[in-house]
């Protein structure tokens, strides 16, 4: 068997420049994973990696936590004012603190995208002073 021969596995191709442009690319794959991954039957809402790990008493909660604060560093690294970031930064806590609490917090993982808020503040940034980055989805 030939090496093209070997069927490639799919993988997901995310830049790694610190251009705003593969930023921004990076930050909206995670909020993907972390907010819409899959699609729960009959209620036909999105579920991402967030809630699932919110299913693990706490230390699910502290591995979502600490994905939800990488997009805050890279907004950082966008330039974005502080007081967005502080902004940011209680969006994840809020959704960290009270996803640790049990069921109720599985709950309001559930309902609460601190990501999906925090991805609107980087957006409303990047079209903003970055609008060669700004992307048209259907």
């Amino acid at each position: 068997m030939e090496l093209q021969d070997k069927p490639r596995r799919m993988t997901a191709e995310l830049p790694l420049g610190t251009d705003p442009e593969s930023v921004r690319r990076r930050i909206e794959g995670l909020e993907r994973l972390l907010e819409g991954l899959i699609e729960v039957p009959l209620v036909g809402r999105k579920v991402g990696l967030d809630a699932l790990l919110g299913l693990i008493p706490v230390g699910g909660d502290v591995i979502s936590g600490a994905l939800g604060l990488y997009l805050v560093w890279e907004a950082r690294n966008l330039g974005l004012p502080r007081w967005q970031l502080w902004r940011m930064a209680g969006n994840v806590g809020i959704d960290t603190l009270i996803g640790a609490v049990p069921v109720a917090g599985d709950l309001f993982d559930f309902l609460y995208r601190s990501n999906s808020k925090n991805l609107k503040i980087v957006r409303k940034h990047l079209d903003k002073h970055h609008p060669a980055t700004v992307t048209i989805s259907a």
